[in-house]
C-alpha cells in the first residue's frame, strides 16, 4: 500500500531478564571458536588460540581465546581431589552436578565446550564436541519452530531446568508485548536477503518484519509499502519507544504496537562466559520521508538487569546515543538523487554504503529515493556467567499498518571477554 501521507513506525526490542549464579575468570580474545590446546606440566600453553594453564597457571602464546585457570589445571598438575559435594573451584559445581575438574573453574557441566583443543570442558565425556552451525537442515524458509529461529541465529544448544548445562532453555514466537498471536509471515528463516546480503553464520538467520519476513522472490511476499498483517499488542513497556535525542520535540513513546512479530527466547549462560553478541541489520521504508517525524522505526536491545550506559535498558545505540531507528547515524545504505551525502529534514545521511545491500529485498523500491539499512552491525553486551537470560527480539509500528520495516539477526555469540563499561554497538567491519 502506497498512500499520499507515508506514515508508520516499527520498534524492534529485545529483552533479556538475567538471574546470576556462578562467576568464571578469562582474558584474550573473545571468541569460543579456533585452535587450542592445553598447558602441561609446566602449565605452558601451545602456539595459539585457547589455553588452559597447567601447574604454573601461565597460558600459552597467539591469540583465540585464553582462559588463565589457574594452578593444578593441564596435564601434569596436581591431581584434584575432591569430595562429591565439594567446589574447590568455586564454579558453582560439584562432582555430583557434573563437574569434572573442580580444579579448573572453565570446566563444567555448564561450560562452553571450546573447539579444537581436545579438552572436554561442558565434562560430557567427549572433548570439542559443541554444537556449531545447526541451521542445515531446515529446509523452509516459513518454518514455525520457534526453536529453529533459534538455530538460524546460532543458539544451537538446548538444556532443560534439571540439568547444568548452558543453552535454550525456552523459545517461543510472541507478539511485541508477549502475548501469542503473531502473523506467521512476520518471521522467516532465511538464506540470504536480496542478492547482496549473505548469512553471517551457518545456512540460515532469523528475519523479523512489521510486514512479511520474505524476500520479493519468496513465497509469501507482499510489498514493504504496506503490507498488513492485521495483528496489534501493547509495546513491551508504556516507556517504548524510545524517542531521538536529535529529533526535539517528536515523540512517539506509548502508542500501540502495530503488526508486532517477536521471538523470546530462554537461555543459559554458560559459567566460562563473560558477554554476549549479536549481529543485525534493519531496512526501513519510512527513510527519508519521516525522519524526524511521529512516525519512527527503532531497534531495541533491552537487556535486565541493564549494563550502567543503557538507557531504559536499551544496548543499542549510536555514538550519539540515538536508538537505532530512521534518525540514527548507523543508516549507511541509502542514496539520493544529489549524491551522498544526503541531506534529509536538516539531518546528514552520509549513505557510505551506498545501495547495493536493498537491491532484491523490496527496500530499493524508490519513491523519492530509495529507502535506507544500517548494513550489519554488531551489539555486545556484558552478562553473568551461568545466569539465565531471557531475550525477547520484537518488531512493529508504532504508527499503523503500512511502511514496514525488517531486521535479519545472526551470529549469536557468548565470549569470555568482559563488555568493558557496558554495551556497544558498532558496524562490522567485512561482513560476510
Amino acid at each position: 500500500m502506497i498512500r499520499e501521507s507515508l506514515v508508520f513506525s516499527s520498534v524492534v526490542v529485545v529483552s533479556f531478564l538475567a538471574s546470576a549464579c556462578s562467576g568464571t575468570s578469562s582474558g584474550g580474545d573473545d571468541l569460543f571458536t579456533g585452535g587450542t590446546s592445553a598447558g602441561g606440566a609446566a602449565g605452558s600453553g601451545g602456539g595459539g588460540g585457547m589455553n588452559v594453564g597447567g601447574a604454573s597457571g601461565s597460558g600459552g602464546s597467539g591469540g583465540g581465546l585464553v582462559i588463565d585457570s589457574g594452578p593444578g589445571t593441564g596435564g601434569g598438575g596436581p591431581s584434584c581431589d575432591s569430595g562429591p559435594t565439594e567446589d574447590k573451584d568455586k564454579d558453582g559445581q560439584t562432582k555430583q552436578d557434573g563437574d569434572c575438574n573442580d580444579c579448573d573453574p572453565n570446566a563444567n557441566a555448564g561450560a562452553y565446550d571450546v573447539a579444537g583443543n581436545n579438552v572436554d570442558e561442558d565434562c560430557n565425556g567427549k572433548a570439542d564436541d559443541a554444537p556449531v552451525d545447526c541451521d542445515g537442515a531446515i529446509t523452509d524458509l516459513a518454518d514455525n519452530d520457534a526453536m529453529n529461529g533459534a538455530r538460524a541465529m546460532g543458539l544451537c544448544q538446548q538444556a532443560t531446568a534439571s540439568d547444568k548445562k548452558w543453552g535454550v532453555l525456552e523459545v517461543k514466537y510472541i507478539k511485541a508485548d508477549g502475548t501469542p498471536g503473531m502473523n506467521d509471515l512476520s518471521h522467516g528463516l532465511l538464506t540470504a536477503f536480496g542478492p547482496n546480503v549473505n548469512v553471517q553464520e551457518g545456512k540460515r538467520m532469523l528475519v523479523l518484519s512489521s510486514g512479511t519476513a520474505r524476500q520479493p522472490t519468496d513465497p509469501g511476499y507482499q510489498n514493504v509499502s504496506g503490507a498488513d498483517m492485521k495483528t496489534t499488542s501493547a509495546p513491551p513497556s508504556p516507556q517504548f519507544p524510545i524517542d531521538t535525542p536529535t529529533c526535539p520535540g517528536v515523540t512517539t513513546t506509548g502508542k500501540p504496537a502495530n503488526d508486532p512479530a517477536a521471538l523470546e527466547v530462554k537461555i543459559r549462560v554458560p559459567t566460562n562466559a563473560k558477554s554476549f553478541s549479536f549481529n543485525f541489520n534493519f531496512y526501513t521504508y519510512e527513510w527519508p520521508g519521516f525522519v524526524c517525524s511521529s512516525y519512527n522505526d527503532f531497534f531495541a536491545a533491552l537487556q535486565t538487569p541493564a549494563p550502567p550506559n543503557a538507557a531504559l535498558g536499551n544496548i543499542s545505540f549510536d555514538s550519539q546515543g540515538n536508538p537505532v531507528s530512521v534518525n540514527n547515524a548507523f543508516l549507511e545504505a541509502c542514496g539520493c538523487s544529489t549524491g551522498a551525502p544526503c541531506a534529509v529534514k536538516g539531518k546528514t545521511f552520509n549513505c557510505s554504503l551506498g545501495t547495493k545491500i536493498l537491491e532484491g529485498t523490496g527496500f530499493a523500491e524508490p519513491i523519492t529515493y530509495p529507502h535506507a539499512a544500517t548494513g550489519w552491525l554488531e551489539t555486545k553486551s556484558p552478562v553473568t556467567p551461568g545466569s539465565e537470560v531471557t531475550l525477547r527480539f520484537a518488531i512493529w509500528d508504532a504508527g499503523d499498518h503500512v511502511l514496514d520495516s525488517t531486521v535479519l539477526i545472526d551470529k549469536f555469540v557468548f565470549s569470555a571477554e568482559e563488555a568493558t563499561g557496558g554495551s556497544t554497538t558498532k558496524p562490522v567491519p567485512t561482513p560476510k
